[in-house]
């Protein structure tokens, strides 16, 4: 007989404790690669053989790695454990940490940065979280991990610049070791090991659909948009801090910018977001979040040299970004089918870092070619080339995931289940995946009749098991 299922319940105190120190062990790892995003550039002209374009390899070398091998160590993590390969991603990103840390010209920092990205556990990570919560509460449990991302963000960029100015560059990459130890620690001794470990298509990476995937010009869309918009927030990090230094903000006081001007475009941001999402203006909000990121990459080419300037242009980029960011995995979710979402986002999340490797590389090349304006106008064009894109875009469906075990029922009553469910008011589309034992379902929330979906849920659970 199944276990009864209640859509409207809580987490579980197991499941709020699995997701929290997952989300704590994303965010000490994340935590590491923010704080030196504001730091980085200035300190690295100081390492022996430096160039504007290594400079810019140096930030962004370790996304290429992420790309290569996020989705392989999912895989991987299937067939040897989750923990295993969580553990031993971990190992090579504190391995990176302690090579930068070390370092004492370029290279070494470039090969440092280039093991940190190879300890590319997103994947492995997330597949953990899906092992250790029931269907029902997968998609808070993915939103705790995602809150903990764009904190560790804010976070680290204000961190960043405190921990420089006390013991430099390699100051940070030795905090980034040190919180990486904190995160082994805590997934060997306060991470639940999950009963089985089983493929979830709502949350991993599924080879044989990455061909739907591809064929999804919504989503293709949305790939696109977050590559351009990692590409541009590293690209203007190879050349801000530089330039506020420049512009007479002293050394070490970078924190007294990136704190306040972050936290009062999240304040902006947020109204924007319930518009987008309560009141349903998700593609007017999201065009206009990409002209406010153009807008402010062009204010910045022009008023780079002056420190107010780069302070308000900076504050209306972050005003964009952190709307876009916030939104961006939302329409991930809400456009790929429910069977299709976990490939949808490792795809997606590929983007990611191919944008941040891009950044950095075109950025310093732009920078060391052409000056700082050149790479502020570059990523305007990219921003407009997004807004082009984005146009087309069909207005996204208001529909969130909702998954349902069906382990014990044959197809034949699976099948008057889901046609059942259909037959509800808010429930939008179910598709039936016999092989993982799984409804996912599309519902509207403000429509749905959660009553009566749970009561036809408890129905078939009790028809199953009188069935055995």
């Amino acid at each position: 007989m199944t276990t009864t299922q209640d859509i409207t319940s809580p987490m579980t105190p197991s499941e709020r404790y699995a997701t929290l120190s997952l989300a704590g062990i994303y965010a000490l790892r994340m935590l590491g690669l923010f704080m030196i995003l504001p730091v980085l550039s200035l300190f690295a002209k100081q390492l022996e053989g430096s160039t504007p374009a290594l400079i810019g390899l140096a930030m962004s070398i370790y996304g290429l790695p992420q790309v290569l091998l996020q989705i392989p160590f999912g895989l991987l993590s299937d067939r040897f454990g989750r923990k295993k390969v969580i553990i031993f991603g971990l190992i090579l990103f504190f391995i990176g940490s302690v090579i930068a840390a070390l370092s004492t010209t370029i290279y070494g920092v470039l090969a440092g940065r280039a093991f940190q990205g190879a300890g590319a556990i997103s994947a492995a990570i997330m597949a953990l979280v899906a092992d250790l919560t029931q269907e029902v509460h997968r998609t808070k449990a993915m939103a705790t991990i995602g809150i903990s991302i764009g904190m560790s963000f804010g976070v680290g960029i204000v961190a960043g610049p405190i921990v420089a100015g006390f013991g430099g560059v390699q100051g940070v990459f030795g905090v980034t070791a040190a919180l990486t130890v904190l995160a082994i620690l805590a997934i060997i001794y306060l991470v639940p090991n999950p009963r089985q470990s089983r493929r979830h298509r709502d949350a991993e990476f599924i080879p044989s659909q990455m061909l739907d995937a591809l064929k999804n010009a919504e989503l293709l869309r949305l790939d696109y948009g977050i590559f351009i918009l990692h590409m541009i927030l590293m690209a203007i990090f190879v050349v801000v801090p530089t330039q506020m230094r420049d512009a007479g903000l002293p050394a070490g006081q970078e924190w007294q910018v990136y704190l306040p001007v972050f936290v009062i475009a999240m304040g902006f941001a947020v109204p924007f977001i319930i518009l987008a999402e309560k009141k349903r203006k998700m593609k007017q909000v999201f065009i206009g979040a990409i002209t406010v990121l153009m807008l402010a990459e062009l204010g910045l080419s022009q008023y780079h040299q002056n420190l107010f300037g780069i302070i308000g242009f900076l504050w209306l980029f972050f005003c964009g970004f952190n709307l876009l960011e916030a939104t961006l995995p939302s329409l991930v979710s809400k456009t790929a089918p429910g069977d299709l979402k976990g490939t949808a986002m490792g795809a997606y999340s590929s983007s990611q870092f191919m944008g941040l490797f891009t950044g950095g590389l075109v950025g310093g090349w732009f920078n060391g070619a052409y000056g700082e304006t050149a790479v502020f106008l570059f990523c305007a064009a990219a921003a407009l080339s997004w807004l082009l894109v984005s146009l087309r875009m069909k207005p996204p469906r208001y529909v969130a995931n909702l998954l349902i075990s069906l382990v014990s029922l044959n197809q034949q009553d699976a099948n008057r289940f889901a046609a059942g469910m259909l037959e509800i008011a808010g429930v939008e589309e179910v598709t039936l995946n016999f092989e993982d034992g799984v409804a996912y379902l599309k519902v509207d929330n403000q429509q749905l009749d959660t009553p009566r979906l749970q009561a036809l849920i408890a129905q078939y659970e009790t028809d199953a098991g009188k069935s055995l």
